[in-house]
């Protein structure tokens, strides 16, 4: 059985996986600070989706710190850059400590993230709105603007004590 088409609806974020973090000013990109980067992105559908304002993921794949590192949102749609290739333009924010993938897996609203089922997809990936408030819930204060929508934190029904 294949996947249906992904609509708007489906994404409570756009997930860009990067091997390294980009190295996006001289001296490296220091945790707590924004950057605006370029990213690759495969020709596909799913760029049609893609918009301004929309919240956005960086994942950092491999053996050294695999997860969520950075957070923030699409700038511009995805355009053809100077070598032809499709690119978007996002304006992220590092994280001062990234969502380890390990605590994302354990976490029952996230395991089944695409980015979890398919490591080596190409970009970009999506989290639903319900994994997106797994991820804001990690990541507590740091999450700053990047809210999923009331519904889909309504949904997670995590028991608290206290």
């Amino acid at each position: 059985m294949s996947p249906s088409r992904l609509t708007t609806g489906d994404v409570g974020a756009w997930l860009l996986k990067s091997a390294t973090l980009p190295p996006a000013a001289p001296g490296g990109w220091e945790p707590g600070t924004t950057r605006r980067l370029h990213r690759c992105v495969r020709p596909t559908y799913r760029l049609s989706l893609m918009a301004p304002g929309q919240p956005c993921l960086l994942w950092l794949s491999g053996r050294a710190d695999p997860g969520v590192q950075a957070v923030g949102t699409v700038v511009a749609a995805p355009r053809l850059d100077e070598e032809g290739r499709d690119s978007v333009e996002v304006e992220l924010r590092r994280l001062r400590r990234g969502v380890p993938r390990a605590d994302l897996v354990d976490d029952p609203a996230f395991r089944d993230a695409e980015v979890v089922r398919m490591a080596a997809g190409s970009n970009p990936s999506y989290v639903t709105p319900a994994q997106l408030a797994a991820v804001v819930e990690l990541l507590g204060e740091e999450a700053g603007a990047l809210a999923p929508p009331r519904a889909a934190r309504a949904g997670r029904g995590r028991a608290r004590s206290g």
